[in-house]
């Protein structure tokens, strides 16, 4: 892999990591208005954005599996860094949602 195939496949990191993190703010918001259905509409939706951001995570761990070596960009680490912390935030809005779910019934 060289060094403008670990560029793009980093913006592709960060393009659906983004997307996912700003879908699972949508969620808590949504579930701040009482709109349960679309709170978990955008977290499916943030759950298929982490699905793509995987698949190039993926790629990269099978090219090094398959014995390839390459320098890693700092544009990669920052990409990595993106995709935990949208992992992250999708679980908590997720627990979130369902807490004020939960709250909203009684």
């Amino acid at each position: 892999m060289n060094k403008e195939e670990l560029y793009n496949l980093s913006f592709q990191l960060i393009l659906h990591s983004g997307n996912a993190r700003s879908l699972a703010m949508e969620a808590i918001f949504a579930s701040k208005e009482k709109n349960f259905k679309e709170a978990f509409e955008k977290l499916s939706e943030a759950g298929l954005e982490l699905t793509n951001a995987h698949r190039f995570q993926t790629q990269l761990i099978h090219a090094e599996a398959a014995g390839e070596s390459f320098d890693i960009p700092i544009i990669l680490v920052h990409a990595q860094d993106h995709l935990m912390t949208a992992l992250t935030l999708k679980d908590m809005a997720r627990e979130m949602v369902e807490i004020r779910q939960e709250m909203n019934k009684e």
